[in-house]
């Protein structure tokens, strides 16, 4: 639905099951529906949309996408931006490291992402801008050599080039603006503000703009303002709290190298902060019930030396708590963002806070997208109905943003259904 001036929020539907495009409709249907009629029953509401390469290929059918088409505008409903993070299979299986693949060392993410905007295209509505989110280049522990790595980078700046050549084709036809945003996530390739800026510096504008302008025939400057206008961040709040990083720092960063944020995943990590009494036995039971086999759960502790301990998964971190000097532990698991604490545990949603108060004040991204995915994994005290939870998550959204509204001066104006 539209906030502000320009904004657009919804809820990514990366939390339904399914890979074909019947079974992404269905869910369509069958949710999306029930959570407009809660939270915009009389006015537009946004889709975050997630798209398989099946479902996509499947959806790219000009019939089928007209039929779809035809669904949006009787519903009063339209799609914005899309995850194209996981590829294939997001649900019911073990899928850990596997979510990078095919990587962006390969033409099947370029070829996927390609036919994600494609289809955007022809869903998105004239007056806004619209983005596809992506993956961290891949993941890191794939490289076991520097130069294995550079080679990953390398490639993926030119596949990523492509794609900006791709978008830019595609302004010139229709005067719709697209952007990739690429996600940071612990682990990637990319997993923090200073090594998306270092790629975004060295590799895609430095050496992707000299591909650029070997395509299209322009200047250095022209092939930079390209790539800033077709390639962007994604801002998933949760991803960056693991990596205990501030929104504000976060921001602030982009804003100085003068690159765009194409879209804000609203997220919240699991967090405990010990206290001076906590037994770190006690602690390894409250977290046990989240180590989970289907994602990764990175784990980073912070410890009273003031040290950062990475951990692949949290089951290795708790393997291992008791011979740290543990301060605080963050990790990569997508908790409720209406839930600040949990039994013992806590949640990043500090940092959703101060990231609604700093859009509030300046709106630095038109997309906002809640992006919860952990909900058939959650420990069962934590589960609830899923129309329900959606619900919960956006109004805690609202609550948010009226809450921040009154220590700004600007005023908010959303379409509710109050």
């Amino acid at each position: 639905m539209r906030i502000g001036e320009t904004g657009h929020l919804s809820y990514c539907t990366n939390i339904h099951s399914g890979e074909s495009w019947k079974d992404t409709f269905k869910n369509l249907q069958t949710y999306l529906l029930s959570i407009k009629d809660q939270i915009a029953k009389n006015n537009s509401f946004g889709i975050g949309l997630r798209l398989s390469w099946q479902a996509v290929s499947e959806l790219s059918n000009k019939r089928v996408l007209d039929s779809f088409k035809a669904w949006l505008d009787s519903n009063n409903v339209y799609v914005f931006t899309i995850n194209g993070f996981p590829y294939g299979n997001f649900h019911g299986k073990v899928i850990k490291d596997q979510v990078h693949t095919p990587d962006w060392t390969s033409v099947e993410r370029k070829e996927y992402t390609i036919l994600l905007f494609d289809v955007l295209c022809q869903l998105l509505p004239k007056d806004i801008t619209g983005g596809v989110s992506t993956s961290p280049i891949s993941y890191r522990y794939w490289f076991t050599t520097n130069s294995a790595l550079e080679k990953a980078k390398l490639k993926s700046c030119e596949y990523l080039i492509d794609v900006v050549d791709h978008l830019i084709s595609i302004k010139e036809q229709t005067n719709k603006s697209l952007h990739l945003d690429i996600e940071p996530e612990p682990d990637g390739v990319i997993e923090n503000s200073d090594e998306f800026l270092e790629f975004y510096t060295n590799y895609l504008v430095e050496k992707g703009g000299i591909i650029l302008m070997d395509k299209r025939n322009c200047t250095k400057e022209e092939a930079t303002d390209y790539i800033k206008e077709h390639i962007q961040l994604c801002f998933d709040v949760c991803h960056f709290s693991v990596a205990y990083e501030k929104p504000t720092e976060v921001i602030q960063k982009m804003k100085e190298h003068d690159i765009k944020i194409g879209k804000v995943q609203l997220s919240a990590a699991l967090k405990y902060h010990r206290l001076e009494e906590d037994r770190i036995s006690d602690l390894k039971k409250i977290l046990t019930p989240f180590h989970e086999p289907s994602y990764l759960h990175q784990t980073v502790v912070h410890t009273h030396n003031n040290d950062y301990l990475k951990f692949k998964d949290l089951n290795d971190a708790i393997k291992e708590i008791e011979q740290i000097n543990l301060k605080e532990v963050r990790t990569h698991y997508h908790v409720p963002v209406f839930l600040a604490t949990y039994e013992n545990l806590q949640s990043t949603q500090d940092d959703l806070i101060e990231t609604l108060a700093l859009w509030n004040k300046e709106a630095f991204t038109n997309h906002l997208e809640v992006e919860t995915y952990t909900w058939e994994v959650l420990p069962n005290q934590m589960q609830v109905a899923l129309v329900t939870a959606i619900v919960r998550e956006l109004n805690w959204v609202f609550k948010e943003l009226r809450a921040s509204e009154k220590t700004v001066n600007n005023k908010l104006t959303y379409h509710d259904n109050n």
